[in-house]
């Protein structure tokens, strides 16, 4: 198999959402790889019978980092040239993968920037976002716009030395400081702040402590 787009999408208890973001996401990728992080909510029938999703399967809850690994993963396994990282709940808008796609013409790593508009956010993500985008910018020599994005676009080259043992959200940050340190290009592209109710599965709490740890690796 080989495929020259794929999309990854994490997902946990994402039942309301997922098939719809799925069914979309075909319309700009080769392939669709959906890693069930361990959900509970009985509704696997959501999944889009379709031979371009791959859809894998952890047995409980891993974490978000977890979950892209495993994707990651899979994106090598089927030789694809290019990746987009994207989560389930709609808050980010499918639609922007072609522009994500055409960037990857300009550079190894694009990251999506919600920050030049965030009137939309929680006040609590604001604070974390730009501490950490702060603090991972002074850590890589890099201008990190907005390290908490999830909606993220790959060449396949960059992706085996940026994979990381993390399972929990830090490992997007991680991520990142593993592709400065690999001198990877990353630039930026404008996507909307998307919110509806902020029931985030981010635990601010577990999440902070995740990226103090990665910060001294």
């Amino acid at each position: 198999m080989k495929a020259k787009t794929a999309a990854i999408v994490p997902f946990y208890n994402e039942a309301f959402t997922i098939g719809k973001i799925l069914n979309e996401l075909l319309s700009y990728v080769d392939f669709v790889i959906a890693v069930d992080d361990g959900s509970n909510d009985n509704r696997q029938n959501e999944i889009p019978k379709d031979e371009r999703i791959l859809l894998l399967r952890h047995s409980k809850n891993l974490g978000k980092g977890a979950a892209l690994r495993t994707g990651l993963r899979k994106a090598m396994e089927i030789n694809v040239e290019k990746v987009i990282t994207i989560d389930a709940d709609f808050q980010h808008d499918p639609a922007l993968v072609p522009e994500f796609l055409k960037k990857l013409d300009e550079c190894q790593i694009v990251v999506g920037n919600r920050l030049e508009n965030i009137s939309p956010m929680p006040l609590p993500r604001k604070l974390s976002n730009f501490i950490t985008s702060f603090l991972l910018s002074l850590k890589t020599g890099v201008n990190i716009k907005d390290s908490q994005c999830g909606f993220r676009g790959f060449l396949s080259e960059t992706i085996p030395p940026i994979i990381t043992d993390e399972n929990g959200f830090e490992a997007e940050s991680l991520m990142l400081i593993k592709a400065a340190r690999n001198n990877f290009s990353i630039c930026f592209v404008k996507i909307p702040t998307i919110y509806g109710d902020d029931n985030s599965k981010m635990k601010n709490i577990r999440a902070i402590f995740g990226f103090i740890k990665i910060l001294f690796k």
